[in-house]
């Protein structure tokens, strides 16, 4: 079972993460991109991601947009380590 991190920690991880935000006791952001391609190509590339952590994001697509929600479950719905390692690794597939 997953640690639910400090709110503490959350902060400072936030500040490495820009334009995510903690609502909800999740981990949160929408990512824009040029089309309906380039945002499918985004979730593709993070599910290879998310399943080599074995960690899922909740997510809705809509056109060009995904809205992401990261929390993890086992962890009672908090904020964990790997709800911020998958966050990085969005961040880095988006680029």
């Amino acid at each position: 079972m997953s640690k639910p991190l400090t709110a503490k920690k959350i902060a400072a991880e936030l500040a490495k993460l820009p334009g995510w935000a903690w609502e909800h006791d999740a981990l949160a952001k929408t990512f824009d991109f040029a089309d309906f391609r380039d945002a499918l190509a985004f979730m593709v590339r993070v599910g290879f991601e998310a399943e080599a952590l074995n960690h899922h994001p909740e997510w809705m697509n809509v056109y060009k947009t995904v809205a992401v929600r990261l929390t993890t479950h086992d962890a009672g719905g908090k904020v964990t380590a790997l709800d911020v390692q998958l966050a990085r690794r969005m961040d880095l597939c988006a680029q």
